[in-house]
C-alpha cells in the first residue's frame, strides 16, 4: 500500500516516513519549509529506516531540509538505507555542493544592441547566400532539361497555372480596381488646387502603367502564392514525401519546384496586364464622375501621351518578381524543419521576404530606369 511521504518526530528525531516522490510534493514542500522556518534540522538527528519511495523530486527536498553538504556525506550518517538511493542522494548532493550560481553579467545596453545587430546581419547574409545557391540550382535543374521535352512536367505547369494565375484574378483586379479610384481621387483633389485636373489621366497611367499594375499584382501573389508553395512543400518534408521522392529517384527540383516557378513566371505578367488595365479604369471612373472627363476623352489623352515604353518597362518586371516570389516560397519550404510551428514560421518568412525582395527590387529598378532616361 502506498504511504504518503511524512516527517515525524519521534524521541527528538525526524522521521522520514513513506514516499518522497513526485506525486507527494506539494505537501512534503509545506513540512519542509515549516520545518525550516522553525530550526536547521542535523543530519544525525534524521532516520531514513521508514523511507519509502525515492525519487529525484524527494531527493531535492531531502536536499532542503538538511543541506546538500550532509547529502554528499549520507555515508556516513545513514549506513543502513539501501545502496541505490544513497547512491541517488549522495550524487545530488555532490552536484549541489560544488555548485555555486554564476555571477550576474552586467547590463551592457549599446554593446546587447550592437551584439544583436551584429547578430541579425549575419543572419541576413547567411539567408541570402542560401537563396543565391538556391536560385542557382534551379536554373541549373532547367538548363538541364530545357533539351528534354520528355522531362517536362507540362501537367504539372498547367495545374498550377490554374491555382496561381486564374484563381487570383477576380482579387488582383477587384484590388488594381479600386487603387486606380483612389489614385486618380487623390491626384483630382491636389491638382485642382492648380487648375490642372486634365493630368489625373497622366498619372493613373503613369502611375499602373510602369508600378502600381505589376507590383500590386506581385504582392499579392507573395501574399497568396509564395505562403501557399512554402505550406505545401513543409508539409510534404513533415511527411517526409520528399524523402520518398528522392528514394523513387526522382528530383523534387524538377519534379515539385521547376513547375511553380515557371507557372508564376507565365501568370504574373497576364495578371499584372490585367491589374494595368483594372487600374486605368477604375481611375477612368472617377474621371468620369469627379472630372467630367469623358471615356472617349480620357482613351484620346492615354493614346496621346503615354508612350508604349511604360507599358514594356511595367511588363517587362513581372517575370523577374514572379521568379523571386517562387524561389523563396519553395526555399522555406525545403526549410522546414518538420513541425507544425516550423511550418508557420517558414510560412510566414516566406510572404516578408518576398514582398521585401519585390518593392527593394522594384525600387532599384525605378532608380536605374530614371537615371537611364527610359
Amino acid at each position: 500500500m502506498i504511504e504518503p511521504g511524512h516527517i515525524d518526530q519521534q524521541d527528538g528525531r525526524l522521521a522520514i516516513a513513506g514516499d518522497w516522490t513526485l506525486v507527494h510534493y506539494a505537501p512534503l514542500k509545506r513540512q519542509v519549509e515549516r520545518l525550516a522556518q522553525e530550526r536547521e534540522p542535523s543530519p544525525r538527528g534524521i532516520d531514513l529506516a521508514r523511507l519509502a519511495a525515492l525519487d529525484t523530486a524527494g531527493a531535492v527536498l531531502l536536499m532542503e531540509l538538511v543541506g546538500a553538504g550532509a547529502l554528499a556525506a549520507i555515508d556516513d550518517w545513514a549506513p543502513d538505507l539501501p545502496a541505490t538511493r544513497r547512491a541517488l542522494l549522495r550524487t545530488l548532493g555532490e552536484a549541489m555542493a560544488g555548485h555555486t550560481p554564476p555571477e550576474p553579467r552586467p547590463v551592457r545596453p549599446v554593446r546587447n544592441f550592437l551584439a544583436e545587430t551584429g547578430q541579425r546581419v549575419e543572419g541576413l547574409w547567411q539567408q541570402q547566400r542560401l537563396l543565391l545557391g538556391f536560385i542557382g540550382l534551379t536554373l541549373a535543374t532547367l538548363a538541364a532539361i530545357l533539351w528534354r521535352p520528355s522531362r517536362w512536367r507540362l501537367t504539372s505547369v498547367v495545374a498550377q497555372v490554374h491555382q496561381t494565375g486564374l484563381n487570383a484574378l477576380p482579387i488582383v483586379a477587384l484590388l488594381t480596381f479600386l487603387v486606380g479610384a483612389v489614385i486618380a481621387f487623390l491626384g483630382a483633389t491636389v491638382l485642382r488646387d492648380f487648375g490642372a485636373t486634365i493630368y489625373t489621366v497622366n498619372l493613373v497611367a503613369f502611375a499602373f502603367l510602369r508600378e502600381f499594375g505589376v507590383l500590386l499584382a506581385a504582392i499579392l501573389l507573395a501574399g497568396r502564392t509564395a505562403s501557399a508553395f512554402t505550406a505545401q512543400l513543409g508539409s510534404m518534408k513533415a511527411n517526409e514525401e520528399l524523402d520518398a521522392i528522392r528514394t523513387l529517384g526522382l528530383d523534387p527540383m524538377e519534379l515539385l519546384v521547376l513547375p511553380r516557378v515557371l507557372a508564376l513566371m507565365l501568370t504574373l505578367p497576364i495578371l499584372a496586364f490585367v491589374g494595368m488595365l483594372s487600374g486605368i479604369l477604375g481611375g477612368a471612373l472617377v474621371c468620369l464622375l469627379a472630372l467630367d472627363i469623358s471615356l472617349v476623352q480620357f482613351l484620346a489623352i492615354l493614346q496621346r501621351d503615354i508612350p508604349l515604353n511604360h507599358f514594356l518597362v511595367g511588363l517587362a518586371k513581372a517575370p523577374l518578381f514572379a521568379f523571386l516570389v517562387a524561389v523563396i516560397g519553395c526555399l522555406e519550404g525545403f526549410k522546414v524543419s518538420g513541425s507544425a510551428q516550423s511550418v508557420g514560421e517558414h510560412t510566414t518568412s516566406s510572404v516578408v521576404q518576398s514582398i521585401f525582395m519585390v518593392i527593394l527590387l522594384d525600387a532599384v529598378a525605378a532608380l536605374f530606369l530614371m537615371e537611364m532616361g527610359w
